[in-house]
């Protein structure tokens, strides 16, 4: 429907004589309200008049969405020239331009030099921001920041923030927002419920998750059906998560690839080899969804912890898509726990193929998973050769986190982490730890 009209609009504009900053603007919200975001900025490039908020707002929008940083980051230029800088909608609109493309530091400079002129929107996106380039601790300390400078909170900020708790497993926090919502009887719907399921899922709070994803008797969306199997799968509870697909599938919500990702993780954490089968095939058969690698991956995981090894390598053989490094490496790991050495050399075989294909990957993962690949096969020459490989390259492994929660603070520890920040109770937690290897030590002798 907002293409027809957006086509409409394009042939009724080209028909105009006098065309002014309100047709301009009418014709430019139209393509990005219709998801056409290149015919929006060509558009933009052909004005003739000088553009207003309005213009200016609804381009920002399309760099954003289509990910134009130079076109955004010229079009915040123009706004200095032009006296826009001191407008909040558009000075909100050139930070979100950022957020969407992943330009958190230009981001950040727009929010400090909106100064007092920040509102609902502005904080909201800065916080947004930080959850969707995984620096979720830094978003929460936006949030207490938003709350100390006494503005609402709105759904929106509300559910990113519950967002930033599930990275963080932050359930303290997460649990505040949830009492919030409820002191100040903010109404529920999809973003909310979804976002707390979500949070309580990742912090382990099952059976919150449960009472919440119950909380409101409107039918759910797959979104939110989506964030409480993902949960159930993540922590094990094959059967009920399948229990609640059932129920899922008996309400006529469709499910999708996400769903069925969730479900197969389900069935291979339980070891439910039988229904995992049967639910893969039902993807294309009875929901015209083509299974993407992941869902292959889920597979071969599970048939390979099942010991069915030679299903699981043909799997494998008729994937319409190469296999990659993860794959292989699921059917290598089944393979030495099953002791099946003849498949386990035809496999380091594909491995070795596989580095032909190296130079194009910048992704740490794959070179971490092949050189433990080959440390497993005291190929230790190999493992020496990726290595330097990712040096040359300037790829770095992104080191080991975890994170504990005390007294409401979320504390994250790093691997190999130098940096100056360090945690305040750091030399007695390395007393501890020493204390702990000693044990160890003593009791291993």
């Amino acid at each position: 429907m907002e293409l027809k009209k957006s086509v409409d609009a394009a042939t009724l504009f080209d028909e105009m004589l006098v065309r002014d900053v309100v047709s301009w603007t009418g014709l430019i919200s139209g393509y990005v309200k219709a998801g056409l975001f290149s015919q929006a900025i060509l558009c933009f490039s052909k004005i003739d008049v000088e553009p207003n908020t309005a213009t200016l707002v609804s381009i920002l929008v399309a760099c954003g969405r289509s990910r134009d940083l130079h076109m955004g980051m010229g079009l915040h230029g123009l706004m200095f020239k032009r006296d826009f800088e001191t407008n909040l909608a558009v000075g909100n609109a050139v930070m979100d331009m950022y957020v969407k493309c992943n330009c958190l530091d230009e981001a950040r400079r727009v929010f400090d030099e909106l100064g007092d002129n920040r509102d609902e929107v502005s904080w909201t996106c800065i916080i947004s921001g930080f959850v969707q380039c995984e620096r979720p601790r830094e978003a929460l300390a936006f949030f207490n920041a938003m709350q100390e400078s006494g503005l609402e909170l709105d759904k929106v900020t509300l559910a990113t923030v519950l967002g930033a708790c599930a990275s963080l497993g932050a359930i303290d926090q997460g649990r505040w927002v949830h009492e919030y919502i409820e002191h100040k009887g903010i109404e529920w719907d999809d973003h909310i419920e979804t976002a707390l399921v979500d949070m309580y899922s990742k912090c382990g709070c099952i059976d919150l998750a449960l009472s919440s994803f119950r909380r409101r008797h409107k039918k759910k969306n797959f979104s939110t059906w989506n964030a409480l199997l993902g949960g159930l799968a993540m922590h094990g509870h094959g059967k009920v998560a399948l229990d609640h697909f059932k129920e899922m599938i008996s309400c006529g919500v469709r499910p999708n690839e996400v769903t069925f990702l969730a479900i197969l993780s389900a069935c291979c954490h339980s070891g439910l080899v039988e229904e995992g089968r049967k639910q893969f095939s039902s993807m294309e058969k009875n929901y015209s969804l083509s299974p993407r690698i992941e869902h292959y991956g889920c597979m071969v995981d599970l048939l390979g912890r099942a010991g069915l090894l030679d299903e699981a390598l043909e799997l494998i053989k008729v994937m319409p898509m190469k296999p990659d490094v993860m794959i292989w490496g699921a059917l290598l790991s089944a393979c030495r726990a099953y002791g099946n050495v003849e498949m386990s050399r035809k496999i380091q075989r594909y491995i070795v193929e596989m580095e032909d294909d190296l130079e194009h990957h910048q992704d740490s993962g794959v070179y971490v998973m092949l050189s433990n690949i080959h440390a497993t096969s005291d190929r230790w020459e190999d493992v020496t050769r990726i290595r330097k490989l990712m040096k040359k390259k300037g790829i770095k492994k992104s080191p080991g986190s975890s994170i504990i929660q005390v007294d409401g603070e979320s504390h994250v520890f790093l691997v190999g982490d130098n940096s100056t920040s360090k945690h305040p109770q750091q030399k007695e937690i390395h007393l501890v730890l020493n204390m702990l290897a000693k044990q160890q030590s003593n009791h291993m002798a």
